[in-house]
């Protein structure tokens, strides 16, 4: 065993033993972190628009400071970004996370000094659990990659902007430097496709330990090594044992990456954001991921079937619900105040609180009123995928509101294979009746034959790639919808199908 791993067991050890601590207090530590906040910001100009100064409590807060999104909450942001001080947070950011945004163009989340240090701390201390968990820490000796935007920063009035996962690399610990893969050059490639083929030579000789990134995207970098040089990842990388992933649910890539990979490996699941480092998975035995409820952040929730009420109730830590869907909305030490990141999570447990991500509140099925969520969908194909042994690359689905043949309307799945099951009839009825079970409104809707049944569309091979291609979103953070009550997706599908 070497010193590094030496060193790292008993860093878990201690780390550990801190996450437990705030952990088991969970009401008084947002508490003093809500305090902290509104201390530090009264000054600021959101603080003063605010009467930040006349906030006592939480209650005080709920009442001057409306749920805002990005769009709401840009007028003081285009004030940062053009170079004002002390806008929503005292002093300038360090950094703006630039992404892409909804109807104003490219959205810019402020960093802060503050902040920053939350983001690095969290992806640290997911890998530290593990170890303090497991025992097993040999991985920290081998190398390590990361697959993530470039880390190229432009600059805007004196502050530096880019992708998170760019910012991020910035700060990768010396001590990991050596095994840190790939080289600043090839990941500063712009183009997807020619960053993962570079990435696929400078790694295949290498020991790979852990592999990090969103999971459709490892999966292209997968198959891409097995096609360069026809071996099983698990045979090529004969040390990999961990795989770190966020932004999307794994169960649905989890068949294909096992076959990928050839055996099982560890998985830690991380709730990272340009907005906050939310959660992570510090427990391989529990479901979902400790809500970091010690790092700048304080956090609100709203039921989503009272969301677009009028004045909807928010809710504390202490008020919430296991299994119940919410919306989420922070206030951060990064100058976000009651924000909606649009995001839905669910409670799996309350001592400590754990969280997993439902969907997004605009992401949804709703054309008659089922209210089906990515959630939903994700469970009956996983249990569709489990039953009949097929495997998927990736898939969405959308409503077919106006079918030809005065058939009646019904969702429709764009499914790509990659084991298809012997009896696709049969997987149709598995997906559709898990559905059923799950939301019973959809129920409803089959019993009641306003919809019929869902139906399965095939997608060619490589045909999401070609997708996220064709709008510009190929690699990175970028992520598919898991679903939407429109067709705009299903139309470029479509004519991917018909090709």
């Amino acid at each position: 065993m070497s010193l590094k791993s030496i060193g790292a067991k008993i860093f878990a050890r201690y780390i550990r033993k801190k996450i437990d601590a705030w952990a088991s207090k969970p009401e008084a530590i947002q508490q003093k972190v809500f305090k902290d906040l509104i201390d530090q910001a009264k000054n600021t100009q959101f603080g003063k628009d605010h009467d930040f100064s006349g906030i006592e409590n939480y209650r005080d807060f709920a009442e001057k400071v409306p749920v805002r999104d990005y769009e709401e909450l840009k007028p003081w942001v285009d004030k940062m970004v053009a170079g004002e001080a002390d806008v929503l947070w005292p002093g300038k950011p360090l950094y703006y996370a630039k992404t892409s945004g909804t109807t104003s163009g490219a959205k810019y989340i402020p960093l802060t000094k503050e902040s920053m240090p939350t983001h690095i701390n969290a992806a640290r201390n997911a890998i530290l659990c593990y170890i303090a968990e497991t025992g097993n820490a040999s991985f920290v000796d081998g190398k390590m990659i990361f697959l993530q935007g470039s880390p190229e920063l432009e600059e805007k009035n004196g502050v530096k902007l880019g992708r998170l996962s760019g910012i991020v690399a910035h700060y990768v610990p010396s001590y990991l430097q050596k095994n840190r893969m790939p080289s600043w050059e090839t990941n500063c490639i712009e183009d997807w496709e020619t960053k993962v083929d570079a990435i696929v030579e400078e790694t295949r000789n290498e020991d790979m330990t852990v592999i990090s990134g969103i999971p459709s995207w490892v999966q292209m970098y997968f198959e891409r090594l097995q096609q360069k040089t026809g071996q099983k990842v698990g045979d090529l990388f004969k040390n990999f044992e961990l795989f770190i992933y966020g932004g999307v649910n794994y169960e649905p890539y989890r068949a294909k990456f096992e076959n990928l990979i050839g055996r099982k490996v560890d998985s830690i699941e991380l709730y990272p954001a340009s907005e906050g480092f939310f959660a992570f998975q510090d427990k391989q035995s529990e479901k979902g991921m400790l809500l970091q409820l010690d790092s700048g952040m304080f956090y609100e929730f709203i039921k989503t079937d009272e969301f677009f009420d009028e004045n909807p109730k928010r809710l504390t830590i202490g008020e919430v619900e296991t299994g119940v869907n919410y919306v989420m909305l922070i206030s951060s030490n990064a100058g976000l105040w009651a924000y909606n990141l649009g995001d839905t999570v669910q409670f799996t447990s309350t001592k400590p609180y754990r969280v997993i991500v439902s969907g997004r509140i605009k992401h949804f099925i709703s054309a008659f009123g089922e209210h089906v969520i990515a959630k939903e969908v994700e469970e009956a194909m996983q249990v569709a995928t489990e039953h009949t042994k097929a495997r998927i690359s990736e898939f969405t689905v959308a409503p077919q509101i106006t079918p030809d043949n005065d058939e009646l309307p019904y969702h429709e799945w764009f499914i790509e294979f990659e084991k298809e099951p012997e009896d696709l009839d049969a997987f149709r009825k598995i997906l559709d009746k898990s559905l059923q079970e799950q939301n019973s409104y959809y129920f409803d809707l089959i019993e009641g034959k306003i919809l019929q049944p869902l139906k399965i569309s095939r997608i060619p091979a490589n045909g999401f790639q070609k997708y996220m291609k064709s709008i510009g979103k190929l690699g990175g953070q970028n992520k598919l919808p898991r679903l939407a009550n429109d067709r705009k997706i299903a139309a470029v599908l479509e004519e991917i199908i018909n090709v």
